[in-house]
């Protein structure tokens, strides 16, 4: 039975340890699965993402979207920032390290910003419950002060979009996510 664990700092973050099962053969682990996450959807796409040590990647926030990260290869500093209008959280930032070599996956909410660098070469896999959809793919600064995050990395490589994402407090307040309100 893996291990389901709601974060303390971000209102319905959950971290996933799933168990491991080896052999001299290889090794398996179920990564994912519905019923573990009280407000997950059918996941419909699988996305893979593949970074070199150095690169940042968002933040990223959706106001429909919910995702599930699992790193397949090398290692993330994962950083999570709650945008949701009366989340119990609202303004809280959760960092935590997502390695190829332990078995965790990361269930992110909509509403809550969320990016990661790398700090080796990077495998990761996530799964979405929305198709891509340009319309609900909004920014946050990853320097944003208010996020106040340590990225592990000294030279950040980011691309365009995300060296122009707006800080929390220049979000248009329509494109503002709201705690339990879904679509």
């Amino acid at each position: 039975m893996p291990a389901i664990i709601p974060s303390e700092v971000i209102a319905d973050v959950i971290v996933v340890e799933p168990e491991a099962h080896g052999d001299e053969r290889g090794r398996f682990v179920e990564t994912y699965r519905r019923s573990w996450f009280p407000l997950g959807r059918e996941m419909l796409q699988g996305n893979r993402s593949e970074k070199q040590a150095g690169a940042v990647v968002g933040l990223h926030y959706h106001l429909h979207q919910a995702d599930y990260w699992y790193v397949l290869r090398g290692r993330a500093r994962v950083v999570l920032h709650d945008l949701r209008v009366g989340s119990p959280t609202v303004g809280a930032t959760l960092q935590l390290d997502l390695d190829g070599a332990e078995d965790r996956g990361l269930f992110i909410p909509p509403g809550v910003a969320h990016g990661f660098a790398s700090l080796t070469d990077l495998l990761l896999c996530y799964l979405v419950d929305s198709y891509y959809n340009p319309a609900d793919e909004l920014g946050l600064a990853w320097d944003d002060p208010a996020v106040g995050a340590d990225w592990g990395v000294t030279d950040p490589v980011l691309s365009g979009r995300d060296g122009q994402n707006p800080t929390a407090d220049a979000i248009n307040p329509a494109l503002r996510p709201h705690y339990g309100l879904r679509t």
